[in-house]
């Protein structure tokens, strides 16, 4: 099964600032959606719309302070359902180190491209937030493509 894979470096932060961005509501409206929701703890669920282009639902499977969390997709489009989606942190130097993981994909769809592209934008986003105190969660995030 095909998998997305990312890698971003944060200058001048901690793996426990990335944790923070990735396990906190608060946190992840700052960088992915401001309509986030739910419960960070293992076992809740998080709740992420996008306007009239719908969502997605996770379950918090995994948290290792400071070094991992790892969600399922329980609702949203068909293609995200039953993946995985991992945060790996490590510390490098002044960089909070951030390996990615969108596991499970049955096929390598057009839609897989997207969201490729698109979890690379939002990451973005995460690096942003923690080094300037700003990222661009949608609303507000990068138009890629045609799609919405």
């Amino acid at each position: 099964m095909p998998d997305i894979l990312h890698r971003i470096g944060i200058k001048s932060a901690s793996t426990q600032e990335a944790y923070a961005a990735l396990n906190t509501i608060e946190g992840l409206a700052g960088w992915w959606t401001g309509d986030t929701q739910g419960q960070t703890e293992i076992g809740g669920e998080l709740r992420f719309r996008f306007g009239a282009s719908g969502g997605f639902d996770m379950k918090v499977l995994e948290l290792e302070p400071g070094k991992r969390l790892l969600w399922e997709v329980i609702d949203g489009p068909a293609e995200w359902i039953g993946t995985r989606i991992s945060f790996d942190l490590k510390q490098e130097d002044d960089y909070a180190i951030v390996l990615f993981k969108h596991m499970g994909w049955k096929e390598p769809v057009e839609f897989m491209h997207h969201c490729s592209t698109k979890w690379g934008s939002f990451l973005m986003s995460l690096k942003a937030l923690i080094e300037t105190g700003k990222g661009q969660p949608h609303p507000d995030d990068v138009l890629i493509d045609n799609w919405k």
